[in-house]
């Protein structure tokens, strides 16, 4: 716990005037009222409002917020009562305390109506003093450094409540700083791993790329110097909740991510701000649509500084922010700059907000609300920089989170209107459905008869509704899609053993295989989830075994019409058992490609009506099917006899030997053989790999065998 002479030291750094007095007398008061109360962590209670009250003098309050920071909890949890604090220090004092209390009450992750009141409340408290709400944060700040001695579940209450409200509050006053530790020490309890990572990661890059922030801090101070300016350089890394929503928003992995160092310059003038801005874009390339100019343009909070982005070393991004000593503290301190002291007196910052005028805009802003729902729109859309409001043509208004799209809009409004979409006009301007919206702007959303949701729009939209509709009318168009190509599937299986799919025959197979009905059969059947076989074995048990009879070449793949050939790719050599898909190409019929060929990484979104979604038939298939196997075996008398042997008691032709390097130990060849499916191949490579002479066995596949195909390997082996 911090002394009391400790604490008046720390007040004393920036108010010399300070009444150290008040100050004792606050603390024995304190410590008294709490004696013989602890916290979770074992503590006396009081280590936590002195915690608090050192808390704001870093942003340099007065007396009367410091003494209240002492006594907050003290009407709430002791035997001290309003009166007598009152009597004891002052009705100033008394009133910021009980407002503190009322605030400590007020429930903020309640249902939305009582939410809507109790931010009612919230304002009111802040409407009649300011200070109460820096109490509050502070308070709330010191509880989560300390958070780790809470149970669990109430780790992750106050953790999400400080994510929600408090986090987003400080930002909206423009104390960034804590809005940045709040969120980070909440991400901590709600997502330590991804926390974890994150730094791991920082680590990591720092080994490789050495200390980044030195190195630039250096080059910055080293420009200013050339041209005669003094300023104070600063550079620091992003807090990990920062680089995480940065992740979540692009949707990038932490490599990719290029501005996760950022940079400050605080210099004596405005003029000097500009003048800075120069060297900088001189000395390093600007990133286009990166700058902003809050000197000309203050927030509402009376934030000034001079935003750019810019590329660094090793072509790294890296934010930077000029600004003056004046606008610094305001920065700093946002709203609060307003009761901040320096050198014993009142700042009288140029820059500093008055609160009461911050809050009787907010309050006048907020009372234009005709009930509890419209409020609380109008306090997030104040408040929170995570979500945005905007319009329709005819006025009414939408919440999204920020980052969201015209297809976030469009399901908003309603499910048929979202999946109709087929453009949107931001502002009366035809915009791409994958533009994010920002608040205050009027959305028109066009759609069209017949359309449908596309797969790309997962990537697009930001909101669950949408992406559940989407991943919902997917799923249905999945179906149908399944459903004709199970059908497929059960007309073959049927017809090998002299029977027809009727209706009827599915329909009582889906109900004796407890699947609802024919349509739901097939889909599975379709996605292969159950086999044709399957659904024979239920009606057809005594014909079941013909299905085991030898697949012929010819109808070897199902899903093509009676009229298309098929050809395996020479670049995967797809074998039977293996996930394939067919590309058509007019004049030559459909070649059969592994479903994770590298060839198929080359079509582009045009070529999707080239795609058909074929399976191999169900059965052993005869061995006709070549794949090219690499080893390399010990240069041994008998070795190459015995491993072909091997092959051959496996039921597998070799029809081609290749030998690529001879050495006096090792010899690498290069065999072709001939296999029934995937299976075979995995057998037939496991019983080489057993012998103790295979220093290396490998499968080879397209532009990797280092030869002219042989027979049965490539493009050339044609099986109609």
């Amino acid at each position: 716990m911090i002394p009391v002479d400790d604490l008046i030291a720390l007040v004393r750094s920036y108010n010399p005037h300070t009444n150290e007095d008040v100050l004792r007398r606050a603390y024995d008061y304190g410590l008294r009222m709490h004696e013989g109360q602890f916290r979770h962590s074992g503590e006396p209670y009081f280590s936590h409002p002195v915690s608090v009250a050192a808390i704001l003098t870093e942003q340099r309050l007065d007396d009367a917020t410091l003494v209240t920071a002492l006594l907050h909890d003290t009407i709430e949890d002791t035997d001290a009562s309003y009166t007598e604090v009152s009597k004891l220090f002052s009705g100033e004092v008394a009133d910021l305390v009980d407002g503190v209390t009322k605030l400590t009450n007020i429930q903020l992750t309640s249902t939305e109506t009582k939410q809507a009141e109790n931010f009612r409340k919230l304002f009111m408290a802040m409407s009649k003093d300011f200070r109460v709400i820096l109490v509050k944060l502070a308070d709330r700040l010191h509880n989560m450094r300390t958070i780790k001695s809470m149970r669990p579940e109430k780790q992750a209450q106050k953790a999400r409540e400080t994510m929600d409200i408090y986090a987003p509050l400080a930002g909206r006053m423009g104390m960034q700083w804590m809005r940045e530790e709040l969120e980070d020490l909440a991400f901590k309890v709600l997502n330590p791993e991804g926390r974890a990572s994150i730094i791991r990661r920082f680590i990591r890059l720092q080994k490789e790329t050495g200390d980044v922030i030195h190195q630039i801090t250096g080059d910055m101070r080293i420009e200013l110097k050339k041209e005669g300016i003094e300023a104070d350089v600063f550079g620091r890394a992003k807090k990990p909740f920062s680089i995480w929503r940065k992740m979540q928003e692009k949707d990038q992995g932490f490599s990719r991510l290029s501005d996760i160092y950022g940079f400050r310059i605080v210099c004596a003038s405005e003029a000097e701000c500009y003048q800075i801005l120069g060297i900088i874009h001189r000395r390093w390339r600007s990133i286009p649509g990166r700058f902003k100019d809050y000197i000309s343009q203050p927030k509402s909070n009376g934030y000034r500084s001079l935003h750019t982005t810019v590329s660094g070393r090793d072509g790294k991004r890296v934010e930077v922010q000029i600004r003056t000593h004046q606008m610094h503290d305001v920065a700093e301190d946002g709203v609060a700059a307003h009761w901040s002291y320096r050198d014993g007196v009142r700042s009288n910052d140029p820059f500093a907000v008055d609160p009461a005028k911050w809050v009787a805009g907010l309050k006048e802003r907020f009372e234009q609300a005709e009930d509890h729902d419209e409020f609380l729109e109008a306090v997030k859309l104040e408040m929170y920089s995570d979500q945005v409001f905007c319009f329709t043509p005819k006025g009414d208004v939408f919440k999204l989170p920020r980052g969201a799209t015209p297809i976030d809009f469009a399901y908003a409004i309603h499910t048929r209107i979202g999946s109709a979409c087929v453009g949107a006009k931001i502002d009366g301007l035809r915009v791409p459905l994958w533009t994010r919206l920002k608040n205050g702007q009027s959305v028109e959303i066009i759609t069209a008869e017949g359309q449908k949701p596309e797969a790309t729009w997962m990537e697009i939209a930001q909101t669950g509704k949408a992406r559940s509709a989407i991943r919902r009318a997917l799923r249905e168009e999945d179906t149908e899609r399944y459903i004709k190509l199970g059908q497929e599937l059960a007309r073959v299986g049927f017809e090998h053993i002299g029977k027809q799919a009727t209706d009827k025959a599915l329909t009582t197979a889906a109900k004796t295989m407890g699947l609802g009905g024919r349509d739901t059969l097939l889909a599975q059947l379709g996605a292969a989830q159950i086999t044709a076989r399957d659904v024979i074995q239920v009606l057809f048990p005594e014909l079941a075994t013909k299905t085991g009879e030898i697949v012929e070449g010819n109808r070897a793949v199902v899903g093509l019409r009676a009229d298309q050939t098929f050809r395996r790719a020479g670049c995967c050599a797809p074998l039977p058992g293996e996930r394939i898909v067919g590309i058509t190409t007019l004049g030559e019929g459909v070649t059969i490609h592994a479903i994770d060929c590298n060839t198929l990484t080359q079509l582009t979104d045009d070529d999707s009506d080239r795609w058909v979604d074929l399976h191999w038939h169900e059965g052993p298939h005869a061995a006709i099917y070549g794949a090219t196997i690499e080893l390399t075996i010990a240069n041994d008398a008998g070795v190459l006899g015995r491993l072909c042997t091997l092959i051959g008691e496996r039921g597998a032709n070799i029809s081609n030997i290749t030998f690529e390097e001879r050495t006096p130990d090792f010899y690498r060849l290069i065999i072709d053989v001939e296999l029934r499916d995937v299976s075979h191949m995995h057998a037939v490579c496991t019983a080489l790999e057993a012998d103790t002479s295979v220093a290396h066995i490998a499968r080879m596949r397209g532009d990797n065998v280092p030869r002219k195909v042989g027979k049965g390997t490539g493009a050339s082996n044609t099986v109609h």
